[in-house]
């Protein structure tokens, strides 16, 4: 059995991009994992792990599939005239139970499906989406203060431990 170098990603299982801003502008009430369906340059372009989120969104079209709209993942450069549009719509897949649990948790006001994580799990691309609701300014403000004094209270413990042992 070969050894891995510590720094040695594995190609089939590893992060690609994450959504830092999402978990920021919004409250993730529900998660879900779901498949991509990706041309074979898409695949290629993110195993060199370039991917943006930032933007991204899914929605439902009129035949209640789910698809990721507004997902940067940029052209491969090795790719010929087979070569992808980097930010077209990419269907996602999802179990039927899913998709009805997500379609009924969107009709109410205000909640919105979000991209949080793009990797791959076993050899194939996976997305992380979430059901959300916006935040509002000051929600966001009391979320970072609550994570700015978790953060003291663990600094304070560390130093105290310290001085105790």
């Amino acid at each position: 059995m070969k050894k891995k170098k510590r720094n040695e990603r594995d190609p089939n299982n590893h992060m690609v991009a994450q959504n830092r801003k999402a978990r920021h502008d919004y409250e993730i009430l529900d998660k879900y994992e779901a498949g991509l369906v990706l041309t074979g340059t898409e695949v290629k372009s993110l195993r060199e792990g370039q991917a943006s989120l930032a933007d991204g969104f899914a929605a439902f079209d009129r035949s209640n599939e789910l698809w990721l709209e507004q997902v940067h993942i940029p052209e491969y450069l090795n790719g010929t005239w087979t070569n992808h549009s980097s930010r077209r719509k990419r269907k996602l897949l999802l179990h039927g139970k899913e998709l009805i649990k997500i379609s009924r948790q969107i009709e109410s006001p205000g909640l919105t499906i979000v991209p949080l994580s793009l990797y791959f799990k076993d050899g194939r691309a996976k997305v992380e989406i979430g059901v959300a609701r916006g935040k509002r300014e000051f929600d966001k403000r009391q979320t970072l203060r609550e994570k700015q004094d978790a953060r003291e209270a663990q600094r304070e413990m560390r130093i105290r431990n310290r001085t105790a042992a």
